[in-house]
């Protein structure tokens, strides 16, 4: 069963006309970045944090939360929410946002071709006479892993990347 959430927040989608403000770079904002691109696929500020701390950088877990809010504000990540709410980031490549199919299970997560949805957001917002709108989608399910460990040892639930 896959679960399919839509819904408009504030994630800042831009367009290639309406970029959003560059960020002032400090020395957080380049540290949680570069831990950001040693990540496979989406991490938690607190995964992020635990990282980091292990690589001898010394950065306190509200920065971590701060910095990674900043970067989603200004367009240079993608968040997704796990099962329990948690956001997860991963860096934005250059060329626009993306929209994942995440397992609840182990977190695995894959890109997915949305220019569908792309069309009918621009619609929505074009019939209602709306602009600047930005929007998120998040799909959710059980990747093919996981849901043969579920059907043949229900008790084991281990996260693989």
């Amino acid at each position: 069963m896959c679960v399919i959430s839509w819904r408009w927040v504030s994630l800042r989608e831009t367009s290639a006309t309406q970029l959003p403000a560059p960020l002032r770079t400090t020395r957080q904002r380049k540290a949680v970045m570069n831990a950001l691109h040693q990540q496979t696929g989406f991490t938690s500020a607190q995964e992020l944090h635990e990282a980091m701390e292990a690589d001898g950088i010394t950065i306190g877990l509200t920065t971590v939360y701060r910095t990674l809010h900043a970067l989603d504000r200004a367009g240079q990540v993608d968040v997704v929410r796990e099962k329990s709410g948690e956001r997860l980031y991963r860096p934005r490549p250059a060329d626009g946002h993306r929209h994942y199919l995440v397992c609840r299970d182990c977190g695995l997560s894959t890109e997915v071709e949305a220019d569908t949805v792309e069309r009918w957001a621009e619609r929505v917002a074009e019939v209602m006479g709306f602009a600047e709108v930005e929007h998120t989608v998040e799909l959710s399910g059980v990747c093919d892993r996981c849901h043969f460990i579920r059907n043949t040892t229900p008790a084991l639930t281990d996260r693989h990347a």
